[in-house]
């Protein structure tokens, strides 16, 4: 199991964050590799389920996220069980007028092989894309609060 964790301090309230995410649409502003988001299901918690379609190194994998824990303004936890098995765990705490953000990762390489040949170049893909992820929300978060 792959790990990754990425933080940054958005200058922009918990709720505004938070609430940016609760549409899985949004993942495709954001997400360099992310290609497509459809068949999205909301509740009013701020829960969803989407399938989605992401295209890293040349290969394209398609899968089905839910939410499996949410805590209003506070944690978004959601687990991929086709596609790259995973978990990603969305926190958003409040410091000085804004958000402490972290994203944490827990992914499975698909296919033994795949895994064990392009594990240490795909890791290094994946570390640059949560980095610009996380890069991303920040900006379209506090251009969107300047206004």
């Amino acid at each position: 199991m792959e790990k990754l964790r990425k933080c940054t301090f958005i200058e922009a309230s918990p709720a505004k964050v938070f609430g940016y995410l609760m549409d899985p649409a949004h993942l495709l502003e954001i997400w360099p590799s992310m290609v497509e988001v459809s068949n999205i299901k909301s509740n009013p918690e701020g829960a969803h389920s989407f399938d989605w379609t992401y295209k890293i190194a040349g290969l394209r994998f398609h899968g089905h996220a839910e939410t499996v824990e949410i805590q209003l303004d506070r944690l978004r936890l959601v687990r991929n069980a086709s596609g790259i098995q995973s978990t990603f765990r969305w926190s958003f705490e409040p410091r000085d007028n804004g958000t402490d953000f972290a994203l944490e990762v827990e992914y499975e390489m698909p296919g033994k092989l795949l895994g064990r040949l392009a594990g240490p170049f795909l890791h290094k893909l994946n570390e640059r894309e949560a980095d610009t992820l996380v890069h991303n929300l920040k900006k379209r978060m506090e251009a969107a609060n300047a206004r």
